[in-house]
């Protein structure tokens, strides 16, 4: 919902609302850019992207982003009419800063050249804004977040959404699908079809590409059709 506050397993809050000890309060005395405030307290969106990276690199909301190397933001154009969402920043990402860089972007770009659209033309972004793993040997192993961890960074992903204003929404996942709609979605029941939230905007469901890479070299040219016809429903113009 836009407008929206969550703070970890807090009830939602209106933009508006007072929130005392917010870790995204700028430090004292430091000249980091200013959250959009309107009085001492209050936390409204963040509408500059640098705002959101330097408050989201500092956010220690739930434990993920002490682990970290720095958090990941979207990117794309300001006023992008498409924004797909994937769950977390991977290992690759979370080393370049940079949102779906890694085998699953390289899945994301192929099938978005397919259907004629520039990656130029949408924003891309997570649920999630920090890399979550565990260590086996010198690996940095994926580790689904969990729903405090989804729900105490879901306002940043909400901030973007105020931000760039999409007309549509596509939720690459189940973990994007919940942040999106605020509750658990089959995401195989659902895909390729678009729900609605709260605020109206509207929603495609569909897999994320590392599902995709994960299907067994038989199966995997027809789950990459399927896949690629759930998105042919985007349309970015």
């Amino acid at each position: 919902m836009r407008g929206t506050r969550y703070r970890g397993d807090e009830r939602h809050l209106p933009a508006t609302a007072q929130i005392s000890k917010s870790p995204r309060a700028a430090k004292p005395g430091g000249h980091d850019e200013p959250l959009e405030t309107t009085a001492p307290g209050t936390v409204e969106v963040v509408r500059s992207r640098v705002a959101l990276k330097r408050a989201t690199d500092r956010c220690r909301e739930c434990p993920i982003g002490e682990h970290a190397t720095q958090a990941v933001c979207g990117e794309g154009p300001r006023k992008a009419l498409v924004m797909l969402v994937g769950e977390q920043p991977g290992d690759q990402e979370d080393l370049a800063g940079k949102p779906f860089v890694g085998p699953a972007g390289h899945l994301l770009d192929r099938a978005l050249a397919q259907l004629g659209i520039g990656r130029d033309k949408v924003f891309v972004s997570n649920a999630v804004k920090h890399f979550k793993f565990e260590l086996r040997g010198k690996r940095r192993i994926h580790k689904t977040p969990t729903q405090r961890e989804i729900t105490a960074c879901s306002h940043w992903l909400e901030d973007e959404i105020a931000m760039v204003q999409p007309q549509l929404l596509v939720a690459l996942g189940a973990t994007a699908a919940r942040s999106l709609l605020g509750k658990a979605v089959p995401v195989m029941a659902n895909r390729g079809q678009i729900l609605q939230r709260e605020d109206g905007r509207k929603v495609l469901i569909t897999l994320h590409p590392s599902a995709l890479l994960r299907v067994p070299p038989p199966d995997r040219d027809n789950a990459y059709r399927e896949w690629l016809h759930d998105l042919s429903r985007i349309n970015p113009h």
